[in-house]
């Protein structure tokens, strides 16, 4: 429950926007500036901090951000790390997944390659409280319908 301050201080929202941004490569190009721009964002402020927050990142990798507008023309954003299916691809070294999952398996990756991105995962808002067994189900459910198998141990 929220208290009376809380409610008295909130800012109107003009709009939640969601992007997906190469780390540390937010321009004020498409498709970062018109989405900020009609809702006149300072969009220098957005990639200076965007490209300081994902700098620990590699480049080029896809960041998914969601940016809260409020009607003042000020922001805020969270910035969560890449898909797991981005990471999966990589790990698998393939493409794309597989056109039929269950029938053709498109690569193989290890348990090992599960956990570690599981453990960069659990670094999300949202997976912050999910325990890391939980996240890796979750993993290998989406490698399972990408058509990657997931093995103990390569052969």
């Amino acid at each position: 429950m929220s208290t009376l301050k809380e409610i008295l201080t909130r800012r109107p929202v003009a709009a939640t926007i969601r992007l997906t941004v190469p780390a540390g490569g937010a321009k004020p190009a498409p498709p970062v500036g018109p989405a900020l721009g009609q809702y006149r964002l300072n969009l220098m402020a957005f990639c200076k901090d965007f490209n300081a927050r994902t700098q620990k990142y590699k480049p080029d990798s896809p960041m998914a951000v969601i940016i809260t507008a409020f009607t003042d023309n000020t922001f805020e954003f969270i910035v969560k790390s890449p898909s797991v299916t981005w990471y999966l691809k990589k790990a698998a070294g393939v493409e794309n997944g597989s056109s039929r999952p269950g029938h053709v398996t498109a690569s193989t990756i290890t348990l090992k390659h599960v956990y570690e991105i599981a453990k960069i995962k659990q670094s999300d808002p949202f997976c912050q409280y999910m325990s890391l067994e939980s996240i890796s189900k979750s993993i290998i459910g989406t490698a399972n319908s990408m058509g990657i198998k997931v093995q103990k141990e390569l052969d």
